[in-house]
């Protein structure tokens, strides 16, 4: 079975399906291939930054992130007592011209992908088409595929964007030895549970340190029954010689981390009780790849967590997906559906990313935990400003903001399309 499209869009998670929209609005035809047979609303929360915003809002798909997500007001620190650390304000509240969205990512991911089955047509999205390898000659592409109905298909095309996540077939034929995922010595579990408000009922909050047990905690949905409930999306994070399976739906264990976390019961927030009403639990471990030196080949290429995964210690795997996209259409526009064009997206985007994979690492917005539990020695503060200044704070999280993309000034002073 052989068919033909303009540019094969290997994968319809966030980065392929932001992909898809952007092509389609630069006039430049395309059509998405994805291995499952329907997209379920799978994982947890995700946070997207204005930076990325700023790229969905281009893409006309404001008011529905608005009307489905929470739009956050301040991102918050406290240690592992419920102390309070720092506070900053998120999103507009911050100065930015676009707001900050803390979001199931299912429903992120539904948004998406009604919208290209509205713009593109129903058949712009091929479910059940698992991409095996793909080969290339001096004017296409030639995709290979499993189908989940039995057989294969090939699929020409002008140039291949593989969007495939962190399992991408297309950057292990680029890459054959790369090897195993670089753990970082910290394993994480996530859930989502029903409650009521909390803060602001629109904050980020991040709690406690690795070695001790660290929490992150925003609502994702607002209003979800008559009780006036939240979803509340949860992570707790803390440092295991052993990674668990690298699988983003894989089931976690109550008792593999709820000893860290038991005696949280903080007048803001009762940490352990919403825990232990979670209905589902799942585990992943906090793992990336080194950054690679090359993502186009001809006229392969990659994007998002094929491309770059990273550690999610920052709220960027998603946002840097989503950025990848309009940047690698800017050059299709510039240069056609040549090498040319995937190259210089490369050339572009691999450092960019790579910095940010870099400083997920070694320093995280949640970095400003860490100076506090080391500085205090894991031990209640009577006085922060005698352990830490709000001016050092401030500067751990301004850095990650200039590295990633996301300072205020920064990016009012860069186009859309070439955000990095």
């Amino acid at each position: 079975m052989e068919e033909k499209c303009e540019v094969l869009i290997v994968g319809a998670g966030i980065g392929g399906l932001t992909l898809a929209l952007s092509l389609h609005q630069a006039g430049i035809s395309c059509r998405v291939y994805e291995a499952v047979e329907a997209i379920k609303p799978l994982g947890a929360g995700i946070n997207v930054l204005p930076h990325a915003v700023r790229v969905l809002d281009g893409l006309g798909l404001m008011d529905t992130l608005a009307a489905t997500g929470i739009t956050t007001k301040e991102s918050i620190f406290f240690n592992k007592f419920g102390q309070f650390v720092l506070s900053e304000p998120a999103g507009r509240a911050a100065g930015y011209d676009w707001p900050q969205f803390s979001i199931h990512r299912g429903d992120l991911q539904r948004i998406l992908l009604q919208a290209v089955q509205n713009r593109l047509g129903s058949e712009s999205v091929l479910f059940g088409h698992r991409c095996t390898s793909a080969t290339q000659s001096e004017t296409g592409i030639t995709a290979n595929f499993e189908c989940s109905s039995g057989g294969t298909a090939s699929i020409q095309a002008s140039i291949i964007v593989a969007c495939d996540g962190i399992h991408s077939a297309i950057r292990k034929q680029l890459y054959p030895n790369e090897g195993a995922p670089r753990y970082s010595g910290v394993n994480m579990w996530r859930g989502t549970t029903p409650m009521k408000p909390f803060l602001s009922g629109a904050s980020m909050v991040r709690a406690g340190w690795l070695s001790v047990g660290k929490m992150v905690i925003y609502p994702i949905r607002d209003n979800i029954d008559e009780q006036g409930n939240q979803l509340i999306n949860w992570v707790a994070e803390i440092e295991s010689p052993r990674p668990a399976q690298r699988d983003w739906n894989g089931a976690g264990r109550l008792e593999d981390f709820f000893p860290a976390f038991e005696d949280w019961h903080f007048d803001w927030l009762d940490v352990a009780a919403m825990i232990q009403q979670t209905e589902t639990i799942l585990e992943y471990p906090m793992v990336d790849q080194d950054p690679l030196p090359q993502w186009s080949f001809g006229r392969i290429t990659l994007l998002g967590d094929a491309a770059h995964p990273m550690v999610p210690r920052g709220s960027n795997g998603a946002g840097q997906a989503i950025l990848d996209a309009p940047c690698l259409v800017q050059q299709l526009k510039k240069f056609g559906l040549t090498p040319q064009a995937l190259a210089e997206y490369d050339r572009i985007r691999v450092k960019a990313t790579g910095d940010v994979v870099l400083m997920n690492r070694v320093a995280p917005p949640d970095t400003i935990l860490k100076e506090v539990h080391e500085r205090t020695h894991g031990k209640p503060f009577k006085n922060l400003d005698d352990v830490i200044s709000q001016a050092d704070l401030l500067e751990i999280s301004n850095r990650y903001k200039r590295v990633a993309g996301f300072k205020v000034e920064d990016l009012r002073k860069t186009p859309a399309a070439s955000n990095s």
